[in-house]
């Protein structure tokens, strides 16, 4: 997808828990935040809102969230595309930063990316449509030995060993419902009717490997400590227990933070009622000390 493409495909994504990120920030007026996953501009939409003479910095690694975003917040934003874990800030501190982490909404629905399994793509999965790396490149070329610990740690899918199996007896695989027909033969029959539908957890292992996600945070939580003024508060959003793991522990052993929630806070009845994504929302806040104790 070309950036004249990406400007012309709306990009329709309801921000998660933004209340909660909004109270839990505390945005001052003149203050300066980062929103490091702006997606369509939702939670930076609401951040400028909140209080007069807001500064905004906003980062993306999708070339088609950037123009979204570009098309509807003010022309004062600042726009840096890229992965967040490589963001280099200079001299600037923040007041504030807010992390929405995983696939928005609009990338499951564009088919033609590959992230659902609900519709027929290319093997892609790429969040950074410039890297070379994608979904059909592991699943062709990877080792069975390598599929099953990818399908295992990123995924956590019981059945990684008889998937890898039959993924490596059949390729290649050209497109998401090769891949969908594969997982459905190598899992039991009674596992094919469960509560998640059995693609689910490899789909999700996928994306993880391609975009390096649990790395890229790991070095993205090691870093963004030191980019917020003392006093300046961190907001990360989590959508399954591997990221919120990842976040509970930097926040934890960080020697510049102190944790606001020690249980993360999750989406209200109403918004889970009209926004099903945010069921799965786990928000957690800390705060920059003043010095280091």
């Amino acid at each position: 997808m070309t950036e004249a493409e990406a400007s012309t495909i709306p990009f329709d994504h309801i921000a998660v828990l933004s209340r909660e990120v909004i109270a839990g920030l505390e945005i001052q007026a003149g203050g300066h935040y980062l929103d490091a996953t702006v997606g369509g501009g939702g939670h930076s939409s609401q951040i400028l809102a909140a209080a007069p003479d807001v500064e905004l910095t906003a980062l993306d690694r999708d070339q088609w969230a950037i123009a979204a975003a570009q098309a509807h917040l003010p022309p004062r934003v600042q726009f840096w595309r890229g992965n967040f874990a490589d963001y280099q800030p200079g001299a600037t501190q923040f007041d504030g930063i807010v992390a929405d982490l995983g696939v928005s909404s609009p990338q499951f629905d564009q088919g033609s990316r590959g992230f659902s399994f609900q519709q027929d793509a290319p093997l892609d999965m790429r969040m950074d449509q410039s890297q070379d790396l994608t979904a059909g490149a592991i699943i062709n070329h990877q080792s069975e030995r390598d599929l099953v610990r990818i399908f295992s740690q990123y995924g956590e899918e019981r059945f990684s060993k008889r998937i890898a199996r039959r993924i490596v007896e059949q390729r290649p695989l050209q497109t998401t419902l090769d891949l969908v027909a594969v997982i459905m033969q190598a899992v039991p029959p009674g596992a094919r009717h469960g509560r998640i539908h059995p693609a689910t957890r490899v789909f999700q292992a996928l994306r993880i490997a391609v975009n390096g996600e649990l790395e890229s945070l790991e070095r993205f939580l090691n870093r963004a400590p030191h980019w917020l003024k003392p006093g300046g508060k961190i907001a990360i959003i989590s959508f399954h227990s591997l990221e919120d793991r990842i976040v509970k522990y930097a926040f934890r052993e960080s020697e510049l933070l102190q944790i606001i929630t020690k249980k993360p806070l999750i989406a209200q009845p109403d918004e889970q009622r009209e926004n099903r994504r945010s069921r799965s929302a786990k928000l957690r806040l800390a705060q920059r000390v003043s010095r280091l104790e």
